[in-house]
C-alpha cells in the first residue's frame, strides 16, 4: 500500500496535465520510482473505473466525430467510423 503522500503525488500528477517526465522533473522524483507509485495506484483506481454501453446516434449537420471527456479532464476526439473493436482496444491501453 502506498503512503498518503505518494498517492497524493500520484493524483497530483493525474490532474496536472503533465507528462510524467515533466512532473518529476518539477518535483524532484525518480522517474522510474514515481512510474512504480503509479503501477502500485492503479489496482486502487481499477474498482473505480466503469465502461458504460453508449449508443451514437449521427445528427444531420453535425460533423461526426466521437469524443472521450476522461476524469483527468483530458478530451480525446476520434473520427466516428472509428470501431468499436479499435476503441476498446484504446481504452484497455489507457486503463
Amino acid at each position: 500500500m502506498l503512503s498518503k503522500e505518494k498517492q497524493a503525488h500520484v493524483k497530483a500528477w493525474q490532474q496536472s496535465g503533465l507528462t510524467k517526465t515533466g512532473y518529476c522533473g518539477q518535483q524532484g522524483l525518480n522517474l522510474k520510482t514515481f512510474s512504480r507509485w503509479c503501477g502500485q495506484m492503479r489496482p486502487l483506481n481499477a474498482s473505480k473505473a466503469k465502461l458504460l454501453p453508449v449508443e451514437i446516434t449521427p445528427q444531420a449537420g453535425v460533423e461526426e466525430s466521437i469524443r472521450l471527456k476522461l476524469p483527468s479532464g483530458n478530451q480525446l476526439e476520434l473520427p466516428a467510423a472509428t470501431t468499436p473493436q479499435w476503441l476498446g482496444a484504446l481504452l484497455r491501453c489507457l486503463d
